[in-house]
């Protein structure tokens, strides 16, 4: 993998096999001023969140990435989608936890958020791409907020400015985002199959936030918002999963 020392949401970032392909992707990174080659590690994606009191975490957060970023910035017909885990003792995910708590005492973390992304390879092993002293992005708090019933916003505020986390740390629900991207380019001129969704999901629905016809389309390599998304939540796993990939292959966008 190449990829800037400094960067977010997979942005000029190319995974590479040979000399010829790390030459062939150079020119594109040339404002990129710093960047690491690390090994490519197979496996499922997952990120480890946190709230942090004294390097200690009040709050913690495992998401799921579904594909995993690099090919959610590859592929342009991918309607990427991240789901949060409400059931975080499950045994697949301890050894992530567990790294992740100790990344926090190896580097001194005190007050505030972390975001971190981690791999479970094929084997078993829990190994970390990423690791940030800052929340994640693309509406990941707004996801962890829909999991438990939650204001992580006002708790970052209270824990920097005074040292507590009050609120009800309960999870509840897993919650998936969808980010869609139509098709063409323009403006976005009309979509399919998002009544039929929503009268899928019924009560489950948390927000449809997508462009609205008449709206010029983003660029999707820019921005892993994408021409908008939905949120659904829901108490099992196996539901959230279907009602996130029901609006992931259901819902349509086309753009003139």
């Amino acid at each position: 993998m190449l990829k800037p020392i400094a960067g977010a949401g997979s942005a000029d970032t190319y995974r590479v096999t040979s000399a010829a392909e790390l030459e062939a992707v150079l020119p594109s990174m040339r404002g990129v001023p710093e960047a690491s080659c690390e090994e490519y590690i197979e496996g499922e994606e997952f990120t480890f969140d946190t709230v942090c009191i004294g390097g200690k975490p009040a709050y913690e957060n495992v998401a799921q990435y579904l594909p995993k970023p690099l090919e959610m910035r590859t592929l342009e017909w991918v309607s990427p989608v991240i789901i949060t885990v409400r059931d975080m003792a499950q045994a697949k995910l301890a050894g992530g936890i567990e790294l992740g708590r100790k990344v926090l005492g190896a580097l001194g973390m005190g007050d505030g958020f972390t975001h971190m992304e981690w791999y479970l390879t094929p084997k078993g092993e829990a190994v970390f791409g990423e690791i940030g002293c800052r929340p994640g992005g693309g509406h990941i708090v707004d996801q962890m907020n829909y999991t438990s019933d939650i204001d992580l916003f006002r708790e970052w505020a209270r824990v920097s400015c005074h040292g507590k986390f009050e609120a009800d740390a309960t999870r509840k629900y897993n919650v998936g985002i969808v980010f869609k991207r139509a098709r063409g380019q323009g403006h976005i001129t009309r979509i399919t199959g998002l009544g039929d969704w929503l009268r899928m999901c019924k009560g489950w629905v948390a927000e449809e936030k997508l462009l609205r016809p008449g709206t010029p389309r983003r660029n999707w390599k820019h921005t892993l918002l994408s021409d908008g998304h939905v949120v659904v939540r829901h108490p099992d796993w196996d539901e959230a999963y279907k009602m996130s990939f029901a609006a992931a292959t259901g819902i349509q966008m086309f753009a003139e």
